[in-house]
């Protein structure tokens, strides 16, 4: 069976999916979603009315959700590296760790792009902000959190996947504080990581769309 894969090469969502496809060099077909592409925008839609990407199609099985499809990779087509351990409660912590990258740090970092895109007059300059603040504060948090070599959870793990892009984004629109010594180091880490560093390359010739501007790193 074919594994059908919807999404594009600078969206932090489906940067996180891949190094998980990567990690274990999972076969799979690119439906890339583009301007060039309108036919997969179109079978995206039918499949997830939400329109986010990515979405893994396994025959006539859908999984939406960047979190879930690296799970049901795991699942289904493991391979060396696992995404989740079998320890219930110690997957209960990558889960965690997963959703404060999400939320904490992916979150407030789409709200700043997203505010670039807008007309001058429709700014929002609070929300903005707020959103600057709030990954101040996880990056304080994760600075506590990340050790000072190897991974966020011990083992590489779905954590990791998606720290990745959230944190090379992120560092893009509101940089980490050169205090932040672990947490830099980790990010570091992260880009040297082959799966990651292939998405991060993949992603290169689109980088002029980024409306903040892209940093000369990285």
């Amino acid at each position: 069976m074919t594994l059908r894969f919807y999404g594009h090469p600078f969206s932090s969502y489906t940067q996180k999916a891949l190094i998980a496809l990567y990690e274990n060099d999972t076969q799979f077909e690119w439906r890339m979603l583009n301007g060039e592409t309108p036919e997969h925008g179109a079978s995206l839609a039918r499949l997830w009315p939400m329109e986010h990407m990515p979405v893994l199609t396994d025959g006539d099985t859908v999984i939406r959700e960047a979190s879930v499809v690296i799970e049901y990779l795991d699942l289904h087509y493991p391979g060396p590296v696992r995404f989740l351990p079998d320890d219930k409660k110690a997957a209960l912590n990558i889960r965690f760790l997963d959703r404060v990258f999400d939320n904490y740090v992916m979150t407030p970092m789409q709200r700043i792009v997203f505010d670039f895109i807008r007309a001058p007059e429709a700014r929002d300059a609070v929300g903005v902000e707020a959103a600057r603040t709030l990954l101040q504060r996880a990056y304080r948090w994760l600075e506590d959190t990340v050790v000072r070599d190897g991974w966020i959870a011990g083992d590489f793990s779905l954590a990791d996947c998606s720290a990745a892009p959230s944190l090379l984004y992120a560092d893009w629109v509101e940089r980490i504080p050169d205090q932040f010594a672990s947490l830099r180091n980790y990010r570091a880490r992260l880009l040297a990581r082959p799966s990651f560093k292939r998405c991060v390359d993949e992603a290169r010739p689109y980088r002029h769309v980024f409306p903040p501007g892209v940093p000369d790193r990285d």
